[in-house]
Parts: structure tokens; C-alpha cells; sequence
């Protein structure tokens, strides 16, 4: 049997499993989660507390370039979490749907045991 909630996520997946698969719901959800990963690799670059890494950054290539490398960073992070998100959700759906269709098929096999011994 299943409870309340399992019943109610049930319900909300089997209506926007779709809508939350698309690239856009997926990029503009997990933007926060990327744009915080991409926050914090700035704040440790401008913290200075490795001086090897700040001279390389600032040496070898431009702040277009960096900038650009945390706009990549921020994209596939968010994108890939929210990727993730979706497919563990997806697993927990199909695992409901099981255990309901199991659970509604031995309620049936009882159901006809009764029946039959009347």
C-alpha cells in the first residue's frame, strides 16, 4: 500500500515528467546551482590565496577567457544536476508504479481467492 505521499507524487510526475525533462526547465532550474559553483570558483580566484594559480590566470590567458570557462562550468553544472535530478526522480516514479501495480494485482489474486472459496 502506498502512502499519502508516494500517491501524490505519483500524481504530480505522471502529469510533469515531461515538462521537466525539456533543456530549457532543465537549464533555467539548475542555473542557481551552477551559477553558485561558478561564484565560488570566482571568489577563490580574487581570495588569492594560492598565488601559483593566480599568476597562471592572470599570465597565460585573458578574463574574457576565464569568464567564458565559469559561463561553461555554470551551464553544464546546472544542466547536469538538474539532469540528475530528473532520472532519480523517474526511478523513484517507476519503483512506486511497481509496488502499486503489485500491490493492486495481490489485492486481485485475494479478491478471487474469496470468490472462489465461496
Amino acid at each position: 500500500m502506498l502512502t499519502q505521499e508516494e500517491e501524490k507524487f505519483l500524481s504530480y510526475w505522471q502529469e510533469n515528467r515531461l515538462k521537466e525533462k525539456s533543456l530549457f526547465k532543465q537549464l533555467s532550474a539548475g542555473f542557481a546551482f551552477g551559477l553558485l559553483l561558478g561564484l565560488a570558483i570566482i571568489l577563490n580566484l580574487v581570495s588569492g590565496w594560492y598565488t601559483r594559480a593566480d599568476m597562471a590566470a592572470y599570465g597565460e590567458s585573458t578574463p574574457y577567457v576565464l569568464l567564458l570557462a565559469i559561463l561553461i562550468i555554470t551551464v553544464f553544472c546546472g544542466v547536469f544536476y538538474r539532469r540528475h535530478r530528473w532520472e532519480m526522480n523517474e526511478q523513484h516514479f517507476l519503483e512506486l508504479k511497481k509496488k502499486k501495480e503489485a500491490t493492486n494485482s495481490l489485492h486481485d489474486m485475494q479478491q478471487n481467492n474469496v470468490s472462489d472459496s465461496q
